[in-house]
């Protein structure tokens, strides 16, 4: 068996070359100060690798329209087996390919190994990183939600500002007047079909200068003998791999990547924020106002790239010591000091979050179309603690009262509000204790009872608090008299269906408060609200879907 393996990898080679070009990979000479901080390239090209292969496992079954974006990336974390995992390795792969490559620039500087004869090898690195920025702000778009949306509409307004070439820029794009479904095309061709080969051509470009030229040695190198790269340094970055998948693969499981709702480009009041690494660069924009802010756009990062490109021609002196090179850990601090104090400034000027914008529609929202009375009953059911007794769905915790998934089937509205009234006339011998909630409520409570069906899932489970006390601050208050909510309703006001798409949520709080100011002549009364009442009502409004369900 021994000789006849070894017969196929002579014929192997004979034929292609591979298990020499294998033993001459692993056998190259490493200076004898080669270790632990010369990892982070074959982490870098180990994660890129990580990226288009989970990239292509999500094409399998992504639409890349602006129509269907949507639909899709939810269909892949809600149906597709694995799904969420990919997205997750994919979503939280890109920033960590951005912080290894950063990583290993500044090794590489601190270190001085861009010096005469490997300026060139620094600069494709430089190209690299752009690169991996360029997946970033193509990416970012291609999930479609309000928060790629409005994201991207300042990307693009940005590169709008670009003097000269600005329109070019726009019209490159597609976001000559509005971002639709030219730019989402463009953004997607950059994205899967043009930066891909491009970042294989310069890794493959990158690598081969490294071994053209070799690891940089350091001074005291000289007069040691150098090292093999095989068994020591593979085994350093084999190690560092796994821990960087490591992590990688926990984030993926464990954070939850959202899914905010639809693209809406009327959603004015939308404040859009960058990803993390380009929170310092969105900060730096508030410091130049006016005809300045072209410095903090396009004059400063270019400068900056221009900088990084031009460090080889820079410093020409001769390499030294990591520990004497001062300068350059000094210069590498300073950097490090400026990314972080802007981006913790980006990040504590961050504005709160609306309840509707932090929904997660990558998960269940069958909630949303659950009428006004369903979702109230939910939250008389929380607030009386039903689920202490009761479970929704078979297969729980055993309880003392009967599951409830199935109720509907075997009682209808009456009973069961005669049933909360007074559980002795409708069970006697049950241990339920009457409901403390007016006859209204009751009826509430019971229309969400009769909801939760098998079919429906764990309703109380995944709606959110907010929106079932919303809706019971929207029954209490009779709203339902005069409007229309999911299929349910009077018709003397407008329906309320989509109304994030046609009122703002100042707005809506203000007519609450006076609305013969904003609505001369309407019926509507004053409503005295609490300031949680108020913002219940109103984030909930603001989740209801375009359209009713019939």
């Amino acid at each position: 068996m021994k000789k006849q393996l070894k017969k196929f990898l002579e014929a192997l080679d004979d034929r292609t070359g591979i298990p020499s070009g294998i033993r001459h990979f692993l056998g190259e000479d490493i200076p004898a100060s080669s270790g632990w901080h010369q990892v982070f390239g074959s982490v870098a090209l180990f994660m890129i690798l990580v990226q288009f292969f989970t990239g292509i496992m999500l094409a399998f079954n992504y639409a890349p329209t602006a129509g269907q974006a949507y639909d899709s990336l939810r269909y892949i974390m809600t149906e597709v087996t694995g799904g969420r995992l990919m997205r997750g390795l994919h979503h939280w792969g890109a920033s960590m390919v951005i912080v290894i490559v950063v990583l290993h620039m500044v090794q590489v500087f601190i270190w001085g190994s861009y010096k005469k004869p490997r300026e060139a090898t620094w600069i494709a690195g430089v190209i690299l990183l752009l690169l991996t920025l360029a997946y970033g702000l193509t990416g970012y778009l291609l999930p479609w939600d309000n928060r790629a949306y409005w994201g991207t509409v300042v990307t693009t307004q940005i590169g709008a500002s670009v003097p000269g070439a600005g329109p070019w820029v726009s019209r490159l794009l597609g976001s000559v007047g509005e971002i639709g479904v030219v730019t989402f095309a463009r953004f997607y061709a950059l994205h899967v079909l043009l930066l891909p080969p491009l970042t294989m051509l310069l890794i493959g470009f990158h690598v081969y200068l490294v071994r053209r030229h070799g690891v940089a040695p350091q001074p005291q190198d000289e007069g040691k003998p150098k090292k093999k790269f095989f068994p020591q340094q593979v085994f350093r970055d084999t190690l560092a791999i796994f821990v960087a998948f490591a992590i990688l693969f926990t984030l993926a499981a464990m954070v939850r990547v959202p899914l905010e709702r639809i693209a809406d480009p009327t959603d004015t009041s939308y404040i859009p924020r960058p990803e993390w690494y380009f929170l310092f660069l969105f900060q730096s924009l508030k410091l130049f106002e006016g005809p300045l802010e072209l410095v903090g756009t396009v004059i400063l990062p270019t400068l900056a790239i221009l900088a990084l490109i031009a460090t080889p021609f820079i410093d020409r002196s001769h390499l030294v010591q990591v520990r004497q090179r001062t300068l350059a850990i000094g210069i590498v601090l300073l950097a490090g000091i400026g990314w972080g104090g802007l981006t913790l400034a980006a990040v504590r000027g961050t504005p709160p979050q609306t309840a509707a914008a932090s929904i997660d529609f990558s998960g269940p929202v069958q909630w949303m179309l659950l009428k006004p009375a369903e979702l109230a009953g939910l939250h008389y059911f929380r607030q009386e603690n039903c689920g202490r007794c009761h479970n929704v769905l078979r297969g729980g915790e055993a309880k003392a009262g009967p599951v409830l998934a199935d109720a509907a089937r075997r009682h209808d509205r009456d009973w069961m509000i005669r049933h909360f009234a007074d559980p002795q006339s409708t069970s006697p011998g049950s241990a339920m204790p009457p409901v403390d909630i007016s006859p209204a409520q009751m009826g509430d409570l019971a229309a969400a009872v009769s909801a939760l069906t098998p079919e429906s899932g764990d309703l109380l489970a995944i709606t959110p608090d907010f929106v079932s006390s919303g809706a019971a601050v929207y029954q209490k208050n009779s709203c339902g008299g005069c409007h229309v909510v999911n299929g349910a309703g009077g018709r003397i006001g407008p329906g309320l269906n989509g109304l994030a798409a046609r009122r703002t949520e100042a707005w809506t709080a203000e007519h609450f408060i006076n609305p013969q100011k904003l609505s001369p002549g309407t019926p509507m009364p004053v409503y005295p609200l609490s300031k949680k009442e108020m913002q219940d009502l109103i984030s909930w409004l603001f989740t209801l879907p375009e359209k009713s369900p019939t």
